[in-house]
Formats: C-alpha cells, sequence, structure tokens
C-alpha cells in the first residue's frame, strides 16, 4: 500500500500542537526565571536578616511607634489640644485594665541580692522623690554666683546652710525608715533542745500554725502518744 501525505488540515493541527508546546516552554521558561530571581532577593534578603542585631525588630517596631507619637503630637498642637488627654480618650477599658494588672504585676523590689544592689535601689527610690525648686534655684544663683557651681579649686566646706524645709524632709525620711524597718520579720533563731516533729522547713511552719490553732485541744492527746498510754 501506498502511503499517503498528510492534508492540510494534519499539517495545521501538528503546526498548532507545536506552537502550543513552544508556548508552555516558554511559560516554563519564564516561571524558573522568576523563581531563581525571587530566592536570589531572598537568599539576599535573608543575609541582611542575619548581619542585623537580635533586636533589631523591637527597635524597629520601637522607632516607628515613637514617629507615630511625634506626628501625632504635632497634629494635636496645631489644633490646640492637649496629646495626652486624647491618646487617654483612645485608650480602651479592656486594654486600661490590662495595663492595670499587668503593673500590679510588676514587682522591682527583687529581694536582697548583696549590699551594693541594696544601696542602688535605695538611691533610686530616694531620686524617685526628690522634687526640685526652681524658685530656690534661682534664689542659690543670685545668693552665691560662680560659687554655685565649684571647680577643683574652690572651697565651699561649711559654707552651705541647709534650709529648714530640707532637714524637716530629711528627718521624716528617716523615721519612715525606721518604722518601715521595725515592720521587719526577722528569721528567728533555731533552738536545737526542741522537739523535732517536722521533715523540712515548710511542714515545721505548718506545724507551728497547727500548735498555735488547736494545741489547748490535743494537748491531752499528744502526751499520751509521748507516754504510750493512748488508747
Amino acid at each position: 500500500e501506498e502511503e499517503t501525505e498528510p492534508g492540510p488540515a494534519a499539517a495545521a493541527a501538528a503546526e498548532q500542537r507545536r506552537e502550543e508546546r513552544l508556548r508552555r516552554f516558554r511559560e516554563l521558561h519564564m516561571k524558573r526565571y522568576e523563581a531563581c530571581k525571587l530566592n536570589s532577593q531572598e537568599v539576599v534578603e535573608e543575609d541582611k536578616r542575619l548581619k542585623l542585631p537580635p533586636n533589631w525588630e523591637a527597635k524597629k517596631a520601637r522607632l516607628e511607634w515613637e514617629l507615630q507619637v511625634q506626628e501625632k503630637k504635632k497634629e494635636c498642637a496645631a489644633r490646640g489640644e492637649d496629646y495626652e488627654r486624647v491618646k487617654l480618650l483612645e485608650i480602651s477599658a479592656e486594654d486600661a485594665e490590662r495595663w492595670e494588672r499587668k503593673k500590679k504585676k510588676k514587682n522591682p523590689d527583687l529581694g536582697f541580692s548583696d549590699y551594693a544592689a541594696a544601696q542602688l535601689r535605695q538611691y533610686q527610690r530616694l531620686t524617685r522623690q526628690i522634687k526640685p525648686d526652681l524658685e530656690q534655684y534661682e534664689k542659690l544663683k543670685e545668693q552665691c554666683g560662680e560659687s554655685l557651681y565649684p571647680t577643683s579649686d574652690s572651697l565651699l566646706h561649711g559654707t552651705h546652710v541647709p534650709s529648714k524645709e530640707g532637714v524637716d524632709r530629711m528627718v521624716a525620711d528617716l523615721e519612715k525608715q525606721i518604722e518601715k524597718r521595725e515592720k521587719y520579720s526577722r528569721r528567728r533563731p533555731y533552738n536545737d533542745d526542741a522537739d523535732i516533729d517536722y521533715i523540712n522547713e515548710r511542714n515545721a511552719k505548718f506545724n507551728q500554725k497547727a500548735e498555735r490553732f488547736y494545741g489547748k485541744y490535743t494537748a491531752e492527746i499528744k502526751q499520751n502518744l509521748e507516754r504510750g498510754t493512748a488508747v
């Protein structure tokens, strides 16, 4: 049998399939190129992130928040409004309650670690209580002049006389410290002759509380158990 040559319709169909394959090939090639480009960009961005400080995201968020606050203050100043009042009006009741709970949970006093830390905590507490008197400061500037800002050659020993208000403030603070110290509960000394009826310190405190509340009711039972005459 002689082979028949393909007709025009078959040739057109073959050419159409060829064009379709070429189109899909170009699409796949473009997708591969876009994927390589995106991967390269991601590698560069990841390298930048790795070179940044560990807390960069927090710092960035903080800076953005500060910029927003500055812009808000400028807008309020332009309108003649108080920024603090506007800020409080925008806070919801849920956020306010959450912040209050967070403040109550925060305990700045971590207890005694060493004398240096205790001294620093006392210094910070005292400096927070200082309220500068600008009027008195101006009076001192007029009275003392250049000697208000001493140098290494200045001799100021015995020239300063504290005011009565300052002395009263110091006395009130010392009395407050003495009153606070008197409220401290110091650890009781250990008694070697006392009966050991506990297994640890927590159990000892529990037994002391039980003895304080129920000791008079159980004294006879305890004595019988110690004598061995309990029924």
